[in-house]
């Protein structure tokens, strides 16, 4: 039974996945649910893109629905008070326009526009009220956001969201350098450095808020829970790479699971999509393990004490949305325009992106 039926429904959908990437154990298994509040969520989100100037009013009229990246986060973040929601949802849909912009710097040859960017970012996250009003809308963006983000828990939940994500800012940097040398990670430098750049600890973080609990490190800590978190964090980044592999090939990319196994284990394509596909299944088959035995601590920790009853309560209404990862990835992969690849003009260059760099970049190459 979901932690909060109450705020929950369960969606179909009639979209048609692929042969190739269909898992019908998560469409069987794992029921999909959205958060009532999705359809103002997906208003407010396109409203703040426009306020913070992080897509075009046009861009965001044609574009910012289909990218569904509300829908992610609505199906993920399930029982969150609406305005925890919000403040997650306008955060993601800013990582996602980061996300582009690092990708159009490395297209383009702006090394010095992507520093500038890499500094100011570090600062914002440090001292956000400074930043709200920078005159470059990703650092304002991220300044909002992590102002919101943090009125919700403790210091010590804002200190550690903060030091995650300055390493993920990091691991961009390093992702930047890879691309720009043509250097293809092993699949161990891969797996470490895709933990990083997909955010994994960011979004097990934001499960806390969402719960109305900062969960203490003994518990984020005890070895069911860590795995139970990291393999749906694994199955998102993964089945994201199965997903994006052929054009990421064809663009000459080098970070993915895939083109690390070909390139470093002598793989043929076939093959590792074959591998790739096995990780992503055996992540889904390991979690559903691993939830059992959150469940049994859940048991051991409600000991009769109020801290013990507020926390194993916590701590399943993490899990539930642990578990719903498994499908709001999936369907987000089959819905949104964002992997429509073979729609676009250019293949090369996503219709919903802006290739400037908050027009700084004029004469870098």
């Amino acid at each position: 039974m979901p932690a909060f039926s109450r705020s929950t429904t369960t969606t179909c959908t009639s979209v048609l996945v692929p042969p190739a990437l269909s898992l019908p154990v998560i469409e069987a298994e794992f029921p999909r649910q959205l958060h009532p509040y999705w359809p103002k969520l997906q208003e407010n989100t396109r409203a703040w893109l426009l306020e913070m100037r992080l897509m075009s009013a046009t861009k965001v009229a044609a574009y910012a629905d289909g990218l569904c990246y509300t829908d992610l986060m609505a199906g993920y973040y399930i029982g969150a008070p609406d305005e925890v929601l919000q403040a997650i949802a306008d955060y993601s849909a800013w990582f996602f326009v980061w996300d582009d912009r690092h990708d159009r710097d490395i297209v383009h040859g702006r090394p010095a526009a992507w520093q500038r960017l890499r500094g100011r970012l570090h600062e914002a996250l440090d001292s956000p009220e400074e930043h709200l009003y920078h005159q470059d809308p990703l650092t304002a963006g991220l300044a909002d956001s992590v102002v919101r983000l943090y009125s919700f828990l403790g210091e010590g939940w804002n200190a550690r969201f903060a030091d995650h994500f300055h390493d993920v800012i990091e691991a961009y940097d390093q992702e930047f350098r890879n691309r720009m040398s043509g250097t293809v990670p092993t699949v161990e430098e891969y797996l470490e450095l895709r933990r990083l750049t997909f955010a994994h600890w960011i979004w097990l973080d934001l499960l806390e808020p969402s719960a109305e609990c900062e969960l203490p490190a003994v518990v984020r800590c005890n070895p069911a829970y860590r795995r139970a978190a990291l393999l749906c964090q694994d199955f998102a980044a993964w089945y994201n790479d199965l997903c994006s592999l052929p054009k990421e090939i064809a663009g000459d990319e080098v970070h993915n699971l895939g083109i690390s196994l070909i390139h470093h284990e002598g793989m043929r394509l076939e093959e590792s999509v074959a591998e790739v596909r096995r990780r992503v299944e055996e992540c889904v088959t390991e979690f559903l393990d691993a939830e059992q035995e959150v469940l049994r601590y859940t048991e051991r920790m409600d000991d009769g004490s109020v801290w013990g009853a507020r926390s194993a309560t916590a701590v399943r209404a993490c899990l539930f949305n642990m578990r719903n990862w498994f499908s709001s990835v999936y369907w987000f992969h089959h819905e949104s325009g964002r992997y429509t690849v073979d729609s676009w003009d250019d293949r090369s260059t996503p219709p919903y992106v802006d290739n400037e760099a908050a027009n700084e970049a004029a004469g870098e190459k």
